[in-house]
């Protein structure tokens, strides 16, 4: 392997010629890659360090350690930071574009079938078996992730509280941001003990009988009554949401049912749930279930915004941060934050996910796929895609026999 391949973009035909290499790559990358994030870096990593020799297994390292440090999905900005190496500014976004195209497509055209078919008995047969699947896919992730993310008591201890101030209805981005920076401030000064009474007065606002009034009034109206905001509206919410993901695509889930169910009641928690199903059962990044939300929020505009809006942040994060992240990276406080928001966004994915499987563990039928669903990911390492797939053909069988 060469160990210093070109990492600077060519000029004239060469660099047209470097473009095309980034299109075909990652359209194709983005029709296969299924699995989640960490399947899709295992493609990159394939292709433009072992096969294509376009970066050294280093300089892999160092972007992935980068895309880490900023908020957005990691995978997408692997192969944004790949198309900027290769090709500059035009490969930057033609990479990224690229990648993320054909999930959104083929999201697109799930939510138009679910928009136009979901009624029928068969579709919903199907859907009634990839939803506990569904649960169990993130529930394994959660569980993976957690055995080295919570490194000590510490971090422990941050993890329930945030899991608690998700309950009392704190917003995720406070949960987030304010984690990290009490974590930073329990390891480096005066020990986790003093996260639990930094966090207690936030605790202690969210339970004000004005605040638990409002929160239970949102969560009725959530519950019965559908407001279809304007794609304007739509794209924004998106927007915010890209600019501030830490921890991938699950962490989404926490988000969505923040503002799309409790806040503004643009959509129930059985059509979340749908809508997470359908992102995991598509390939590419988990975040093109903008695109399925936006579909079901304002059609076709609605499916585009949504998706330009939750991606859009990652490109300028790559772009404008890149230079200086590799630095930050060795810095101890830098490292600190990151632990604490690692443990504050796995609370947010465990506390989705029990609400999420309020909803979808209904019957006997749903738990035996779930339970099957997690021994078979414990078991053996098959791709969450499979699972998936197996378990809307199993909810469709069972709703052949009537069970």
């Amino acid at each position: 392997m060469n160990d210093h391949p070109e990492t600077q973009p060519a000029s004239g035909n060469s660099s047209v010629s470097r473009l095309w290499e980034l299109v075909f790559l990652f359209l194709k990358l983005g029709t296969v890659s299924f699995g989640g994030p960490a399947a899709h870096i295992a493609l990159i990593e394939a292709e433009i360090v072992r096969k294509r020799n376009w970066v050294t297994r280093q300089q892999f390292l160092d972007m992935l350690g980068a895309a880490n440090l900023i908020p957005g999905p990691t995978s997408t900005e692997m192969a944004i930071n790949t198309g900027f190496v290769r090709a500059g500014w035009a490969g930057l976004c033609v990479a990224g574009a690229s990648f993320i195209l054909p999930a959104a497509l083929i999201t697109g055209a799930f939510a138009w079938a679910y928009v136009s078919f979901g009624s029928l008995p068969q579709t919903a047969s199907v859907l009634a078996g990839i939803k506990p699947a569904v649960i169990a896919v993130i529930a394994i992730a959660i569980w993976r992730l957690a055995k080295t993310a919570v490194k000590d008591i510490g971090l422990a201890v941050l993890g329930g509280l945030s899991l608690a101030a998700f309950f009392f209805g704190l917003n995720p981005i406070i949960i987030l941001l304010g984690g990290g920076a009490l974590g930073m401030l329990a390891r480096r000064t005066v020990r986790s003990a003093a996260a639990a009474s930094l966090f207690a007065p936030l605790i202690r606002w969210n339970r004000s009988p004005s605040f638990t009034l409002a929160a239970a009034t949102t969560a009725f109206i959530a519950g019965n009554v559908i407001i279809h905001p304007s794609t304007a509206r739509i794209g924004l919410f998106f927007l915010k949401i890209g600019a501030v993901l830490y921890g991938g695509g699950y962490v989404l889930l926490a988000f969505l049912e923040h503002g799309l169910v409790q806040q503004h009641a643009w959509l129930t928690q059985q059509q979340l749930l749908d809508a997470v199903a359908i992102g995991q059962f598509t390939p590419g990044p988990v975040l093109s279930t903008a695109t399925f939300i936006g579909h079901l929020l304002g059609g076709a505009p609605g499916a585009a915004v949504a998706t330009v809006g939750i991606f859009l942040p990652s490109f300028f994060y790559v772009a404008l941060l890149a230079p200086i992240l590799f630095r930050l990276r060795k810095s101890a406080w830098i490292a600190t934050f990151l632990d604490a928001v690692n443990v504050c966004a796995l609370a947010l994915m465990a506390g989705v996910t029990f609400r999420l499987g309020a909803d979808a563990l209904r019957g006997w039928p749903s738990w035996v796929i779930a339970l099957v669903s997690w021994g078979v990911l414990v078991r053996w390492k098959i791709s969450p895609a499979w699972v998936v797939l197996a378990g809307g053909i199993a909810g469709f069988f069972l709703a052949m026999f009537h069970l």
